[in-house]
């Protein structure tokens, strides 16, 4: 399970003309979901999004994790994350979880985030989405949650 994060100051997500999420200051999420994945691997990845410390602290250090601010978070399935790019011209995705099991992770770690944090929005899996952002550092991540953290 892939998540790029960025923090932002704001972002959002449209799909055609139509908002269906935004955000203020907080962490916008990218989430790429590979083959194997499971529900034990989407709450270690719930728990890394909020604890993951990359907001200042009073002296300027990132020491802060989502939960410490109370900051936003917006959830965006992106299964392009899950790309081989590692030869040619041409990436292959024999890597991404089929549709249908890569929406119900999706969802469920939707889910789960709504129950423990708020405010969360989301994209729409499997939608053509326009995302806008204002990355605050800019600071960009990317973590993966491994088969063994299970």
């Amino acid at each position: 399970m892939i998540a790029l994060i960025q923090r932002v100051t704001t972002a959002a997500v449209h799909v055609r003309e139509e908002l269906t999420g935004e955000i203020g200051p907080g962490l916008l999420a990218l989430i790429g979901i590979e083959q194997g994945d499971t529900e034990p691997r989407v709450e270690r990845l719930l728990q890394r999004l909020l604890g993951y410390r990359i907001f200042a602290d009073a002296q300027g250090k990132m020491n802060l994790g989502l939960r410490d601010t109370g900051g936003g978070l917006l959830l965006v399935p992106q299964f392009t994350l899950a790309a081989d790019t590692r030869k040619g011209m041409r990436p292959s995705f024999s890597r991404a979880a089929a549709p249908d099991e890569g929406e119900r992770l999706f969802n469920l770690l939707l889910a789960q985030a709504r129950q423990q944090h708020a405010p969360v929005a989301a994209g729409r899996f499997g939608a053509d989405m326009q995302v806008s952002l204002v990355n605050d550092g800019p600071v960009t991540f990317w973590l993966q949650v491994p088969p063994d953290a299970e």
